[in-house]
């Protein structure tokens, strides 16, 4: 079964910079069957009033592996998702449940991406554009490739889980991991290379 795996390959702190060349990216593919999902992490009460306001079509979930443990049962139903217009609004009840995530998933290129991107704030957020495909590139031993190929957009962290918090932005190129002999990062430079960009760091995974 193959795997992604993914190169940096711009990094700012202007969001909407990042956002830009993070769509000049997905035009390098072939954009027929892709979607857009966001996700973001929030950790005060604060935050989840004010995404659960501005994305009524979100859902919040928890992962806290340790809660699931002490209640299988979901009484909250925070472990498989709550839709933003279910979701209590108490402050007590939220806080009690920090963090929780809100995530879009699968949704029309074009659709949410500048709206989360002004959203977001200082939160560890992320846009990941799938379902793309890469050209062929014969010349350069360089294959179309479509169940790998995708564009993430990483808000104030460093990893693809979103655990390593960071006062800027980076966007990663998503290539078919093979067998680590260069052929990847020579994908993903190619790809860099045509957006006037190139890979500035080690695969996050």
């Amino acid at each position: 079964m193959s795997s992604p795996i993914a190169y940096p390959v711009f990094c700012t702190t202007d969001p909407v910079l990042a956002l830009r060349v993070a769509r000049q990216l997905v035009a390098v593919g072939d954009p027929q069957y892709a979607e857009v999902s966001v996700d973001v992490e929030l950790r005060t009460v604060s935050e989840v009033l004010r995404i659960r306001e501005a994305l009524p079509d979100a859902w919040f979930r928890k992962e806290d592996v340790q809660d699931w443990e002490r209640d299988p049962s979901d009484p909250t139903g925070l472990h498989v998702g709550v839709h933003a217009p279910e979701l209590a609004s108490d402050p007590h009840f939220l806080s009690s449940h920090l963090p929780l995530w809100a995530s879009m998933q699968y949704r029309p290129v074009g659709s949410i991406e500048e709206r989360f991107t002004a959203l977001v704030g200082p939160n560890a957020g992320e846009i990941w554009w799938s379902s793309l495909s890469w050209p062929d590139v014969p010349d350069r031993d360089i294959y179309g490739e479509a169940n790998n190929a995708r564009v993430s957009l990483l808000f104030n962290c460093r990893t693809q889980g979103l655990s390593e918090r960071a006062d800027d932005h980076t966007v990663l190129v998503h290539v078919l991991r093979r067998n680590l002999d260069g052929s990847e990062e020579r994908h993903a430079s190619w790809l860099a290379e045509q957006i006037g960009q190139s890979v500035i760091g080690p695969p996050l995974g």
